[in-house]
């Protein structure tokens, strides 16, 4: 990833988990919580793709489990939110621009119920038993009604800021494979502006040739 995608990745997942442990964890609602920090990775994975998504997924993950006050293994969510993060980047949007608000919302249902799911399997593989006291029911069904009001808020939002940090006109203009091609192909950046430029002064220097022909043939008469 360009310097801008990891300074804006980590500046948006480090504001997200303080906002998540010191605000929406002391919500003390019913069943879940608000996952902020999923949400930043889907909105990021959404624009960036699959591999940028599972590297951004893994490092917020990995900063939640050492978090206070964090009670589970470490890794345990870093291993979640890198898989969120690699299917939500392989079912993104076509050059990372929403054209409608049901597919994403699908996608951020599909992620809370899914997220729940795994880090639920993952704790009974290393012995922690906490969803079976609150209910894996209760907790299924509020993490995806709170994502689900959350998203539309923020998602968008995530979305615009990673186009636009892609967009930097003092970004690195080298053009790898995959999603950074395309992004840069949709861009409208130096890039097009530069063949612009070549294409007319190609132009220019027909039109100078053809009228050098004239005035050379005028001369001959």
């Amino acid at each position: 990833m360009r310097f801008n995608r990891m300074l804006l990745s980590t500046t948006l997942v480090v504001v997200a988990l303080v906002i998540q442990v010191s605000v929406l964890a002391r919500l003390q609602l019913p069943g879940a919580v608000p996952d902020l920090l999923l949400l930043v990775v889907l909105g990021l994975a959404f624009v960036y793709g699959h591999m940028a998504g599972a590297f951004i997924g893994f490092g917020a993950g990995l900063l939640a489990d050492l978090a206070p006050p964090a009670d589970h293994a470490a890794g345990r969510y870093a291993l979640v939110l890198c898989i969120i993060g690699y299917l939500a980047g392989l079912v993104r949007p076509e050059n990372g621009q929403l054209r409608s608000a049901t597919g994403p919302m699908v996608v951020v249902v599909a992620a809370a119920i899914g997220s729940t799911l795994l880090y639920a399997g993952v704790g009974a593989l290393v012995g922690d038993t906490a969803a079976r006291h609150v209910g894996l029911g209760s907790l299924l069904f509020t993490a995806a009604v709170y994502d689900l009001l959350l998203a539309p808020f923020t998602v968008p939002f995530i979305m615009a800021l990673a186009r636009r940090a892609d967009n930097d006109p003092l970004a690195e203009t080298k053009r790898g494979g995959g999603d950074v091609a395309s992004g840069w192909l949709t861009s409208g950046t130096g890039l097009r502006i530069g063949n612009q430029r070549g294409g007319l002064r190609a132009k220019a220097a027909r039109r100078q040739a053809v009228r050098a022909g004239r005035i050379k043939g005028v001369k001959r008469l």
